[in-house]
């Protein structure tokens, strides 16, 4: 996603072999460094926000309940360093965790920064776990919701000409290319493919030219803050197409700043609807009552840190060395499912819940799993 789980969520876990630094001696325990990055300023900032609190409340959890390794105890510590969604800024976030001695890593948000940061990661051996990058990780990958999207949007919303456009992210475009081919698959005409930035507020112009060729729906990869102002200028025009987006679109945000012209807006989300989560209502609970409303992947930024400790205490050693071999062998039961990875490191299986607008909130529609 930018945007943004394990069916998990809607991301990603990229999972790499290395050497880290050894945890810091303190007095009779350890202090073991847990990196996290996700955009904390700028318009993605309460997507990243989400991010770093569902992690940091699984880390205090675990603090909390007391962890041993090595016949030492361990107090863990995170470091959170903002990426701003900005891949260069992902580099040096990267390099700038791997310097201070940590020794895994919750992140990123957007598949646009996990990318380039996760080569970082790699060379130096640090494991990474994405709780909300789509383009493949621990949650349901971009090939997972592209697909179900694409089928979707012909097979039930019952689209026949559809316009495409993404914000040229590597989730953005990834995902619109997923769309693409299976409605074309499904037997839709694609009647347009237009492009934008993941900085852009102003779509008239391409929506204009797209309103000339009469689809039935428009499909957007991107993020909530482009999302929004898309569709509120949708309605300016008098479009009457059905408006579709992914994860990065399925959030509270993209219905406060689109108002009314959010109505019937349809967005997918990978995993399952938090009500329907294993652990899901009391995750809601305990987050909301700490840090207000969930907006898309604490769920899964909060699995993310168990399944990095859970490896850790199998491999009784928070050296990354030691304990990568045993992320691969995952079997947890989290809050948002059962976390499994495949031979690549993604989340096994993976579902796709679509929802739908409706008097001003998020409803769930139908979850699909996906056969990817």
């Amino acid at each position: 996603m930018t945007g943004q789980r394990l069916a998990w969520v809607m991301a990603a876990a990229v999972l790499v072999a290395g050497c880290g630094d050894k945890p810091q001696q303190n007095g009779d325990s350890q202090v073991v460094l847990i990196g996290q990055a996700s955009p904390l300023t700028g318009p993605q900032a309460h997507l990243g926000k989400d991010n770093e609190n569902g992690a940091r409340m699984a880390l205090d959890e675990i603090n909390a309940a007391g962890l041993t390794l090595g016949g030492k105890k361990v107090v863990l510590e995170m470091r959170s360093e903002d990426d701003a969604a900005d891949p260069k800024t992902a580099t040096t976030v990267a390099q700038k965790l791997v310097d201070e001695g940590v020794v895994g890593v919750i992140g990123h948000l957007n598949s646009g920064a996990t990318i380039p940061a996760s080569k970082i990661y790699s060379d130096n051996g640090i494991p990474q776990i994405s709780p909300s990058a789509t383009a493949v990780r621990v949650m349901t990958n971009d090939a997972q919701q592209g697909t179900v999207l694409g089928d979707y949007a012909v097979t039930k919303l019952g689209a026949k000409r559809i316009a495409i456009i993404d914000d040229r992210t590597a989730y953005g475009q990834g995902l619109a290319d997923e769309v693409e081919k299976a409605a074309k698959a499904a037997g839709g005409d694609v009647v347009a493919r237009e492009y934008t930035s993941d900085r852009s507020t102003d779509f008239m112009a391409i929506l204009t030219s797209i309103k000339g060729k009469s689809p039935d729906l428009v499909f957007f990869g991107g993020m909530d803050p482009q999302a929004a102002p898309m569709i509120k200028q949708m309605k300016q025009l008098g479009m009457k197409a059905q408006f579709l987006g992914g994860d990065g679109a399925q959030t509270p945000n993209f219905i406060e700043l689109a108002g009314a012209a959010a109505e019937g807006a349809v967005a997918s989300n990978p995993g399952l609807p938090l009500d329907a989560m294993p652990g899901g209502s009391a995750f809601k609970a305990k987050f909301e009552a700490k840090y207000g409303q969930i907006q898309n992947y604490s769920p899964y930024a909060y699995d993310a840190m168990h399944v990095l400790i859970a490896a850790m205490k199998r491999a009784d050693s928070s050296d990354p060395a030691k304990y990568l071999a045993e992320l691969p062998k995952t079997d947890y039961q989290g809050v948002t499912g059962h976390i499994r990875f495949d031979a690549k490191g993604d989340l096994a299986g993976g579902a796709v819940t679509l929802y739908q607008v409706k008097n001003g909130k998020w409803q769930t529609l139908e979850t699909v799993q996906s056969g990817k």
